[in-house]
């Protein structure tokens, strides 16, 4: 029997299937990419195209799918609106002030989790992660009655902080610990044989090794605190430190719901986001891939 007939005999359905079954597999896998993409952009472009459309345009019916309109009136307004700006500066005021916090104690969490040896540290990361199963809604009143009374933070920066800090330190430390583990001990006994205390070695050793790890974790971090509704709606009152989440919904009246103006800062306020994540979407990326093939 030659070499030919055995080839033939034992790999023919496999050789005449592939390239059929991989053209199906490149349509499928096509589809469900537009599907996603679809479903990840329509939101944004039906928020770009009303925040552009004049009020004719805006209250016609059936609506447009593709605006018959430009105009930025509604932009216009946006930013000439006493409330607009100082919200969004309360924003990045906060979510920047909670990320540090964050990134700070977490990493030192993070690090003793990974490298010290404690009774109970596996009941403690478990706590840790449970965190994040609390519905933060019923934290509101107990913070509103504390803030309003013994402790009188309400309607500060500080009242917003503290309970987003609850929000991402627990992501924060549950998503370090697994990169400061997976590091090999061998580099910081090394640096310990060099003089380094324990927390230089932490902190000019395992974390610059750990940067996209802790990148990763900072843009995750930020992102949740700039998104956060709960807390700036119920735990201040004014634009002294409300967060722009909040200050966009009075654009609306008791009669009036102003779909352009929301549209618009809608649009505003995605932009610093969307570009944060463009600027650093390797080190994000690098960073997730990391953890997830480490952990």
């Amino acid at each position: 029997m030659s070499t030919q007939t055995i080839i033939n005999r034992h790999a023919p359905e496999r050789v005449r299937r592939t390239p059929a079954g991989e053209q199906g597999f490149s349509w499928v896998r096509l589809l469900a990419v537009m599907l996603v993409v679809i479903l990840a952009l329509g939101p944004l472009y039906w928020t770009f195209i009303t925040s552009i459309k004049n009020g004719t345009e805006l209250t016609a019916s059936p609506p447009t799918l593709f605006p018959h309109s430009f105009d930025l009136s509604n932009y216009v307004q946006v930013f000439s609106s006493s409330f607009f700006l100082p919200t969004l500066r309360n924003s990045a005021i906060i979510a920047s002030i909670t990320t540090i916090l964050a990134l700070i104690f977490g990493i030192l969490c993070a690090y003793a989790l990974a490298r010290l040896d404690f009774l109970g540290k596996s009941t403690v990361l478990s706590t840790v992660l449970s965190v994040n199963m609390f519905p933060f809604i019923a934290m509101i009143g107990p913070l509103f009655v504390l803030f309003t009374g013994p402790i009188y933070l309400y309607n500060t920066y500080v009242a917003l902080i503290i309970p987003d800090l609850v929000l991402t330190l627990p992501l924060t430390v549950w998503f370090l610990t697994a990169f400061f583990r997976d590091l090999p001990s061998d580099l910081e006994e090394s640096a310990r044989v060099d003089g380094a205390t324990r927390l230089q070695v932490l902190w000019l050793v395992i974390v610059p090794l750990t940067a996209p790890g802790v990148f990763a974790a900072a843009i995750l971090s930020f992102i949740a605190v700039w998104n956060d509704f709960l807390f700036g709606l119920n735990l201040t009152s004014n634009e002294r430190a409300q967060p722009v989440t909040v200050g966009i919904t009075r654009f609306n009246s008791e009669h009036v719901v102003a779909y352009g103006q929301l549209a618009a800062a809608a649009i505003i306020v995605t932009i610093p986001l969307v570009i944060l994540v463009l600027i650093c979407q390797r080190r994000i990326v690098s960073g997730l891939t990391a953890g997830a093939v480490k952990g």
